[in-house]
């Protein structure tokens, strides 16, 4: 059955009125609500507020390196520390290293950019950091819905938003209802706030039908693939932070990679890959495995029995997409009934690789300009204070001076490093120039005939991983009998087109093993399929974003569906 024929059958939905309804409960949508309610506090004013959360908790989806800059955390909550906030580990040194397959060059620290160094930053996890905001919320008398995504952008008859409606559960492989079918429900606000975080459905659909990106840059992409170590006390350095570039990337391949000593002899490590990236036959799950061999890195991961010490263990593993247009493909966000907030709009600062305080700064603006529009007996229409807001932050300072950072790789990484030096530490982001992106990020990819093959070692088990071991232990789980909430425009399509012309890349591309080419039995011969393993999909969105032929879209699945991440 259809969406469609099941309210037909089984509707209408129930409803629920609220002043503001925020999608996503990430720090961005957190903050959204946590502002409004400290407002309302203020001016002796009741405003309604409710947190839809996809996850099966807040922070159970959430996945960044961190390093967290307290800006904004400070504005929100003066008293941050005295409430328990998970900021225990400050950023005590900086190093900055391009790297070679055998060798190594770390840049002087008196060199180092502004943008590369974190004096008075924190090493988080920001799964622990959305859960504690998420305390801090209910405290305030927050509402916040775990389990429940939103499905459905609901409008009114002038074409505003109405709010948004939840999934239906229940509803099984078949699209027929089982015995545990609940039809989803209907939140109705004021103004509906969308903090989906990068590449969100939602906002997705939002930016297309209000034409909120006309006159922007395409937004481009990195996918961020991190795993998290126990390593030896001998080799751990609380608060050191370490950045490299170059190997194994190409130079002209957009990535870099992250090395963060947090408390407790954890070390999270991570590799970023722009999505623009040209050979098919690229992988950036192997890019990152491969990353871990270098002698930079695998001396803090190998033990040595001569020295008694012990070889670190793998405890966590995930993957998401992050946008990194900045300033220049930033969409309009605000529209009728609402407002985009967070990564959402695309408020990561790339050259910072940050976007934590932009998405808790961006949903405070917001949410004064809501809360002053209800106030003033306003609802449905444009909360242009915002934006406006966000033009005379320090928010937007800082995105105008890194709004070159990520335009510059397609020039190289030499070109690159030395404009963003020059830009950075020469002109102190004072610059004069401005360069523009005209392509998307999947429109970069190349056919498989003009592109070489990269053979990556097998894993060893030790140093080095597959994906089905890694998503074990991201502790994924979607219920079986569910429609699959990847989904193909044109089923003819991944063979067709992606695996006759691009060597069917979404097999590399998807850092999770969701999707392989398998025999065709029922064609017999050298036929293929694409075969999709929803169920051990990350939610990271890269083929939404990256499929050459747009053809792939991500929906959310059932409630609580995804992985679960724990210290991440």
């Amino acid at each position: 059955m259809t969406n469609e024929e099941i309210l037909s059958a089984h509707g209408p939905r129930e409803s629920m009125e609220y002043d503001v309804v925020i999608v996503g409960g990430g720090p961005a949508g957190l903050s959204t609500a946590i502002r409004l309610k400290q407002l309302a506090a203020q001016h002796a004013k009741e405003v309604s507020v409710v947190v839809l959360e996809k996850g099966s908790e807040p922070g159970a989806h959430i996945l960044s390196g961190a390093i967290m800059d307290p800006k904004a955390l400070t504005e929100l909550f003066p008293d941050w520390k005295e409430r328990g906030a998970p900021l225990n580990q400050p950023v005590t040194g900086d190093a900055m290293v391009f790297l070679s397959e055998k060798s190594s060059f770390r840049t002087p620290n008196l060199f180092l950019p502004k943008c590369f160094q974190n004096h008075g930053n924190y090493i988080v996890s920001l799964g622990n950091v959305t859960r504690w905001l998420a305390e801090q919320a209910e405290a305030l008398g927050v509402e916040i819905f775990p389990g429940f995504p939103a499905a459905e952008v609901l409008y009114n008859d002038n074409g505003s938003v109405k709010g948004v409606a939840t999934g239906n559960m229940g509803v099984g492989k078949d699209h027929e209802l089982t015995g545990d079918f609940q039809l989803g429900m209907e939140l109705h606000a004021k103004y509906t706030v969308f903090a989906e975080g990068a590449r969100g459905s939602l906002g997705r659909q939002l930016i297309a039908r209000f034409k909120l990106d006309e006159g922007c840059d395409p937004q481009t992409y990195g996918l961020g693939v991190k795993e998290l170590w126990e390593i030896d006390p001998a080799r751990h350095q609380p608060g050191f932070v370490l950045h490299t570039a170059g190997w194994p990337m190409d130079s002209d391949t957009y990535g870099g990679a992250f090395l963060y000593h947090a408390e407790d002899n954890k070390v999270s490590l991570g590799f970023i890959t722009g999505l623009d990236y040209s050979n098919p036959y690229l992988s950036p799950f192997e890019e990152f495995q491969r990353w871990k061999t270098h002698p930079n890195i695998r001396w803090y991961l190998e033990g040595d029995e001569s020295k008694g010490i012990k070889p670190a263990k793998r405890i966590g593993y995930g993957a998401r997409a992050i946008t990194a247009g900045g300033l220049l493909s930033l969409p309009k966000t605000v529209f009728p009934g609402g407002a985009l907030v967070g990564c959402e709009a695309g408020y990561l600062n790339v050259s910072r690789i940050k976007g934590s305080h932009a998405a808790i700064k961006t949903g405070m603006l917001a949410a004064e300009a809501a809360f002053d529009a209800i106030a003033a007996g306003r609802q449905h229409d444009e909360l242009t204070a915002y934006p406006k807001a966000f033009e005379e932050s320090w928010l937007y300072t800082e995105l105008n001076k890194a709004r070159n950072f990520k335009a510059w790789f397609k020039k190289g990484l030499t070109t690159a490093t030395l404009m963003n030096g020059i830009e950075q530490f020469v002109l102190k982001g004072s610059i004069p120039w401005t360069l523009h992106r005209d392509k998307p990020d999947h429109a970069f990819l190349k056919p498989a005939a003009e592109c070489k093959p990269i053979a990556y070692p097998k894993p060893d088990g030790k140093l080095t991983f597959d994906r089905l071991s890694s998503v074990f232990i991201s502790n994924t789980n979607h219920a079986e009998n569910q429609p699959a909430h990847l989904t193909l425009k044109d089923a003819s399509v991944p063979v067709a087109i992606n695996l006759a012309k691009y060597a069917g890349p979404e097999q590399r591309y998807c850092p999770a093993g969701v999707y392989e080419f398998v025999p065709d039995e029922a064609k017999g011969g050298n036929a293929q399929r694409l075969q999709i393993n929803a169920q051990n999909c990350v939610h990271c969105k890269t083929c939404d974003i990256k499929d050459p032929t747009q053809n792939i879209v991500w929906i959310p699945p059932e409630g609580g569906g995804g992985p679960n991440y724990s210290g991440m």
